[in-house]
């Protein structure tokens, strides 16, 4: 039987305390999906939820990021055990957000993978090219370069996923074409494949301008097991309009 779609909302740097009335419609509105559910919120919100959807259990809640260390003299850094303690089970790592707009090199998202699985926490790993290394016919290096260079040998045998997301379609509006999607989801199954010899099964996930109108559709693609969405997990009946695209898929 094929994996249930999963379908993550980064909620990035948004959400204060109202934002858990949101979560919990979410949640209550979801309970007969049969896809695999999580919500990232900011770190300030993780314990909130964890005690605000205690009686929803299909919701799982994840990091936006760690540090690599468990503890430390690391001012303003959140270290995944301090996740887990809050109530995650899942973390985000690898963001091109983290990449591009905190210089993060691949060396430290595979330090920050092995800390994840360290704590107890499945590695979301996020990879992509941005629009120059894309027109200049640089996609499947700099997308074999990142699998290999952020995906630490101690994934072997453990549970974690990737997620494509060109870099030039998040937040943009634009999203790649059926074909780029297809051709990007092919080569990380074969990169994968040969790496693990086949022992793992992740999700392949699509994050990048994901909306309610292009979920379904995204979804019916081949290679692609789930969504990372942005800004449309903020608003719970866009959030809930994907989740039931998932269930359709």
């Amino acid at each position: 039987m094929p994996n249930p779609p999963f379908i993550v909302g980064n909620w990035k740097m948004h959400g204060l305390s109202e934002a858990v009335s949101v979560a919990e419609e979410i949640a209550r509105e979801s309970r007969k999906s049969t896809a695999r559910l999580a919500i990232c919120p900011p770190a300030t919100l993780l314990s909130r939820l964890s005690e605000a959807l205690k009686d929803a259990p299909h919701i799982e809640l994840g990091g936006q990021d760690c540090h690599y260390e468990a503890q430390g003299a690391f001012t303003g850094d959140i270290s995944a055990t301090m996740l887990k303690d809050a109530g995650a089970g899942l973390v985000l790592l690898g963001h091109s957000e983290r990449r591009h707009g905190h210089k993060e090199p691949c060396s430290q998202v595979a330090l920050k993978v092995k800390a994840a699985l360290k704590a107890g926490l499945e590695p979301m790993i996020c990879i992509g090219e941005t629009l120059s290394e894309r027109e200049s016919g640089r996609t499947h290096e700099v997308l074999r370069r990142q699998l290999r260079d952020s995906l630490p040998a101690e994934l072997e045998g453990q549970r974690f996923h990737v997620s494509y997301e060109p870099v030039w379609a998040i937040g943009t509006g634009l999203i790649a074409t059926d074909d780029q999607i297809r051709d990007a989801f092919a080569l990380i199954g074969k990169v994968l494949d040969k790496r693990f010899q086949g022992h793992v099964v992740p999700h392949l996930l699509y994050g990048g301008s994901v909306k309610p109108d292009n979920a379904q559709h995204l979804l019916s693609l081949e290679g692609v097991g789930g969504l990372l969405v942005g800004g449309a997990s903020l608003k719970a009946p866009d959030f809930l309009s994907i989740i039931r695209s998932a269930d359709q898929a």
